[in-house]
């Protein structure tokens, strides 16, 4: 069956650009070859050797915290300053391996899955979602975050995943939530530690209702009173909550700040977790969120500036399927807007490095290779600037300097494939007819076949999706 430019989009701009040979299996009906993987739960699994559970990534944390309280009591006093440092970043170290690892294996999976759609809506709510490993204590649980919450919560309910990722160390760490006390609660009385509106702020503003939901500082306020107690189970909260293994989610009573709340309006009474439950839950289906969720699938998989009706048929899945994940998926690949041709969305570096090296056919890439390029190309996984996730436009990423380093990166990707390759032919298998005739030409008239290459790498066509 010929190749179509809707097996083209399917593949390119739904999924994560062309194993060679992808566009064959998706060309018989691409909008089938989407459908299947937004309820196949394996789908979006990844699994891999050594890889932590939450579990094991708290205690890998508990033991780095131990070791650097030993050497601030004394050992470290005792030391040089030189092996003062190396007594720190030792350990420090064998967290950021651990973050290593993960990268490694997500990589490595993106490179070779053949359910690419799947794995991009993961990378997208991994996005929405955004625990980044820019500082120690969220290290090891950047990764197991993705993969224990995200993955696995790609068939089930926005709710679901919202209360899922709250819960989560990952979570509660990096927005500074683990120790948050409410002002009267009986350890607020008696420790100089108070309330910590990061984690209730980041929810309301990126994660549910958007800059213009209609939320107040005040309410805010009320949210993260509510949250107060939310924390993880590590040395000292689990002489708190007896039973609790190391990383759990748990509730301390002690923590929380007692009396009703209220949010946007409403009253939430109660004294334990369920408070604010209530209020994530009212969140997750407030129609703001549906359009702010709308807004963002919308511009990641049509344009930086979508269309009003598409966001809107999407707002509308959202509200009335309450939230349900493949619902919403599934009115996405049903847009008209989506399938136009003519490529609209620039391709961020991770999305660049992956579709070329998957154009290229490569079952594996070295680790040393893999830190290289997402160093260069200025997009490291798990390692986004802010809560708000890295940015998805075109002003972002296609700047002099970014360009330049992609020309670089795609120089050195072929010059090591060698001149035995046929970048035309690769080209065609990845982009099919997408691919126009002046820069078919333009890679068959190049004097080698890595300069073929890279110019097929850097075209319009390529760089954007």
């Amino acid at each position: 069956m010929p190749v179509t430019l809707a097996a083209a989009i399917a593949v390119n701009r739904f999924g994560l650009g062309a194993r060679p040979g992808e566009l064959d299996v998706a060309a018989k009906e691409p909008k089938d070859w989407l459908a299947r993987q937004i309820t196949n739960k394996s789908a979006f699994e990844l699994t891999a050797p050594g890889l932590l559970t939450t579990r094991a990534a708290a205690e890998a944390l508990s033991e780095y915290l131990q070791d650097l309280k030993v050497k601030a009591e004394g050992k470290a006093g005792k030391l040089s300053p030189e092996d003062q440092e190396e007594a720190i970043l030792k350990p420090l170290k064998q967290l950021r391996d651990i973050n290593i690892s993960e990268i490694e294996a997500r990589t490595q999976h993106a490179l070779t899955t053949q359910t690419s759609f799947a794995e991009r809506l993961v990378l997208f709510w991994s996005n929405h979602f955004t625990v980044s490993a820019n500082k120690a204590v969220t290290l090891p649980f950047a990764g197991v975050f993705e993969r224990e919450v995200i993955r696995a919560g790609m068939t089930g309910t926005f709710a679901d995943l919202l209360a899922a990722s709250t819960k989560h160390p990952g979570m509660l760490l990096y927005l500074d939530q683990a120790q948050s006390m409410g002002p009267n609660s009986v350890a607020g009385k008696r420790r100089d530690r108070g309330l910590n509106e990061n984690l209730a702020r980041e929810i309301l503003e990126l994660q549910t209702l958007g800059a213009q939901g209609g939320y107040t500082q005040a309410d805010v306020t009320e949210f993260a009173m509510a949250l107060t107690g939310w924390s993880m189970a590590g040395p000292r909260t689990q002489r708190l909550v007896p039973g609790a293994g190391s990383g759990d989610f748990v509730f301390v009573s002690r923590f929380h700040e007692p009396g009703p709340r209220a949010v946007l309006g409403k009253r939430y009474i109660g004294t334990d977790e369920g408070q604010g439950e209530a209020i994530l839950r009212d969140l997750a289906n407030h129609p703001s969120t549906a359009q702010r969720i709308a807004m963002k699938l919308a511009r990641h998989f049509i344009s930086d500036n979508p269309p009003a009706a598409a966001i809107d048929a999407l707002a509308n899945s959202f509200r009335t399927s309450g939230g349900r994940l493949p619902a919403l998926h599934e009115t996405l690949i049903s847009l008209e807007a989506a399938w136009q041709p003519g490529a609209q969305k620039f391709k961020s570096p991770n999305e660049f490095f992956l579709s070329a090296v998957r154009l290229a056919g490569l079952q594996k890439i070295e680790r040393k290779g893999i830190v290289a390029a997402y160093g260069l190309l200025g997009q490291v996984p798990y390692q986004a600037p802010s809560p708000e996730g890295w940015p998805d436009d075109a002003p972002s990423w296609a700047g002099p300097d970014a360009v330049i380093k992609r020309v670089e990166w795609a120089q050195g990707l072929s010059d090591r494939l060698g001149s035995k390759i046929r970048p035309e032919d690769m080209t065609r298998a990845a982009l099919g007819p997408a691919l126009s005739v002046r820069t078919a030409q333009s890679i068959a008239r190049a004097e080698s076949a890595s300069q073929g290459l890279t110019l097929a790498l850097m075209s319009p066509e390529f760089q954007r999706r």
